[in-house]
């Protein structure tokens, strides 16, 4: 069941750069590294109602109900429209400054968790992906997709630390530029701009 297949697999998946991820390096190179962690963690987490979801059946549904993948894809499409407002926006929570207030850990994992609870593809994502792995036992396909689905998070977690970190690292040099910093935040507003235009084309 946790083959190497379903590793290697999962963990190109995770390393491959996506909406977690840029927001992840953007808080890293804001905030610094604790704040980093906080942003990793909290995209974690908004993966745990699309797995619920893949393991009990909802993500047929959600595949199947364009009126509900539809209101999920555009509450994500606005949100990640917000994130890029935020990234260009003076003092916004995302913008890269030297003066930037320090935000609380709660409130960071919030907008990371809400980055992928706002993504519908997850759901029908961890339908694709899960069972594939499995035994073939019908009556241990639960504990098995939620065992594949926790190896997945911890993975996610481990390379999104990874990636703030290395950001974190960078961040005194970046701070000592202002064309370095603002070239930043308005490549961080275009890449969430750009995220949220292919959200929103994408289909069930």
């Amino acid at each position: 069941m946790i083959s190497l297949q379903f590793l290697i697999t999962a963990f190109v998946v995770c390393v491959a750069p996506g909406t977690g991820v840029i927001y992840t390096l953007a808080i890293g190179l804001g905030q610094g590294r604790g704040a980093a962690i906080a942003a990793a963690l909290g995209c974690t987490f908004g993966i745990v109602p699309h797995l619920l979801a893949a393991i009990l059946g909802l993500a047929a549904v959600l595949h199947t109900s364009a009126v509900l993948f539809n209101i999920v894809k555009f509450a994500g499409v606005a949100y990640l429209l917000y994130l890029a407002w935020q990234a260009l926006r003076s003092g916004g929570a995302l913008a890269i400054q030297p003066d930037a207030t320090r935000q609380a850990w709660c409130d960071i994992a919030r907008r990371g968790a809400l980055i992928n609870i706002l993504d519908p593809k997850l759901s029908i994502f961890f339908l694709a992906l899960l069972p594939p792995f499995l035994s073939g036992d019908p009556a241990n396909a639960t504990a098995e997709m939620l065992l594949l689905g926790a190896i997945f998070m911890l993975m996610t977690f481990g390379i999104f630390i990874v990636y703030g970190t290395c950001a974190a690292f960078t961040r005194q040099r970046i701070l000592q530029s202002a064309r370095i910093m603002a070239w930043l935040n308005r490549t961080f507003a275009a890449i969430f701009g750009a995220l949220a235009v292919r959200l929103a084309f994408e289909r069930a």
